[in-house]
């Protein structure tokens, strides 16, 4: 009885121990987040939280999106290890549970008959050997003085999340990839069309010289300066098919299939997005950034792996009891109460030298824990500057389109001016090219500046926080 007194305050001390717990709590670090971006732009929350499927609106985009949302063989990774680390928090969950095993064996010993025990065997049962049957039960639990438990909850519970996180910025990425890909196929499309534009154009204006040229009112020169320009146009063509091809393969392996064509329609014209962003959001928005609450959730992760580490320094306190039955007779084996054996232990250890070795492994998780804010800061700063990159590039985007359409109009018309003041007599065959080729450049530089409205567009929806769900 006074042992089991003795063992119930060990138990009972260990309790009201329990309390003391070692790590801190987690705090935010202060990111000094400024008030408002470079640029002077307001977008509310309610449009930073449209789903994907009511900022894209193309059928066939939306089709892709969702298959490679599903097969991309990255995002199944992803999924993979989300089921591993919540395999990891449920067991985390059962930390202060205690463990219990069972044993059961027999063993015969031959004895020395020179020996005492082998002596006293033969004397008392009559055998030259001894034999024992055992089976036992075993407890054993560690009373949670510290809080290690509850930290390495936290810390699996921040590890879960985190990667969680990290799967929301894969898939926000696998979209924005994705929708990329899709526009800038639609964009190599128009720069097929321009380029055989160009080829029927040339084709116009080599027929009229040659004309000139067979009466000898032309030189060859301009036959062929001109026979040049139409290859320069005819060059783009099969570079576009090349690129087209390329284009498709890789959208067809972001959706986890083997290259071959994609359907698409429209063009960029009708590629603008459904929802508009308009103009200013609060920086606190970014909150929702997936990559961001990832690395915050990576401090959580540190701060808890660092109370751990200083847990280790302390005492731990453990109870062991046992109960089981032995014989040296396998008819008495299991005889009861006669074969019943009990074992109540408890044990407090307390680490005095290790080299230092628990001292350095909390120093180092302090400077992880130290690193992980850094690089929390860091991918806040990050997050606003491509908010800022965005919405720069998305502002400036519509200038110069209206500029390069203006200067289309103009070049067009230059061209055709160009071709009846040629046929007058009044231009050289230079102006006629010269004409030609800035209306080609220009008109596939709007194509580009087209494609870098809609990527700014897509990047600002990402860069806000634009959700997978």
């Amino acid at each position: 009885m006074r042992v089991l007194f003795k063992i119930g305050v060990s138990l009972f001390t260990g309790v009201l121990l329990t309390s003391c717990v070692v790590g801190k709590e987690y705090a935010r670090t202060d990111l000094k987040a400024p008030d408002h971006y470079r640029e002077e732009v307001t977008v509310t929350g309610d449009t930073v939280l449209h789903p994907w499927k009511s900022y894209y609106k193309d059928p066939l985009l939306v089709d892709l999106i969702e298959k490679a949302l599903v097969k991309n063989n990255e995002v199944l990774i992803a999924m993979k290890s989300m089921e591993q680390l919540d395999l990891t928090y449920k067991q985390a969950k059962l930390s202060l549970l205690p463990t219990l095993d069972f044993d059961a064996g027999a063993s015969r010993s031959y004895q020395s008959k020179n020996s005492l025990n082998g002596s006293l065997s033969a004397q008392f049962i009559g055998k030259d050997y001894m034999d024992d049957y055992s089976a036992n039960l075993r407890l054993s639990w560690e009373a949670d003085i510290w809080g290690k438990a509850a930290m390495q909850k936290r810390d699996a519970k921040a590890g879960y999340f985190a990667q969680k996180e990290n799967l929301s910025a894969l898939k926000t990425r696998i979209i924005v990839q994705v929708a990329q890909s899709y526009y800038n196929l639609l964009g190599l499309d128009e720069q097929l069309k321009i380029a055989r534009k160009n080829i029927d154009l040339s084709n116009n204006s080599l027929g009229m010289m040659q004309l000139q040229y067979n009466s000898g009112l032309i030189s060859s020169l301009a036959l062929y300066q001109t026979e040049a320009q139409k290859k320069t146009a005819e060059l783009l063509v099969p570079l576009a098919k090349a690129n087209i091809a390329v284009q498709e393969n890789a959208l067809q392996i972001l959706c986890g299939e083997y290259p071959n064509s994609i359907a698409r329609t429209g063009n960029l014209d009708v590629a603008e997005f459904a929802v508009a962003l308009p103009s200013g959001i609060p920086v606190s928005l970014l909150s929702r950034r997936p990559d961001v609450k990832a690395a915050e959730y990576a401090v959580m992760s540190a701060n808890a792996k660092t109370g751990l580490a200083k847990a280790t320094m302390y005492p731990t306190l453990s109870l062991s009891p046992s109960i089981g039955v032995n014989s040296f007779e396998f008819d008495t084996w299991f005889n009861f109460p006669g074969s019943v054996t009990k074992t109540i232990a408890a044990n407090l250890a307390q680490p005095i030298f290790k080299k230092r070795a628990l001292r350095t492994a909390y120093e180092i998780a302090v400077l992880e824990q130290e690193k992980a804010v850094v690089q929390f800061k860091q991918s806040f700063i990050v997050a606003v500057g491509e908010v800022s990159d965005a919405m720069s590039r998305l502002k400036n985007a519509d200038e110069r389109i209206g500029l390069a359409t203006e200067k289309a109009v103009s070049l067009d018309k230059a061209t055709s001016d160009a071709n009846l003041l040629y046929k007058s007599g009044m231009v050289t065959y230079l102006d006629v090219i010269v004409a030609q080729n800035g209306a080609l450049q220009n008109d596939l530089d709007v194509v580009t500046i087209k494609l870098e409205k809609l990527n700014a567009a897509i990047n600002l929806y990402r860069a806000l926080g634009g959700g997978v769900e």
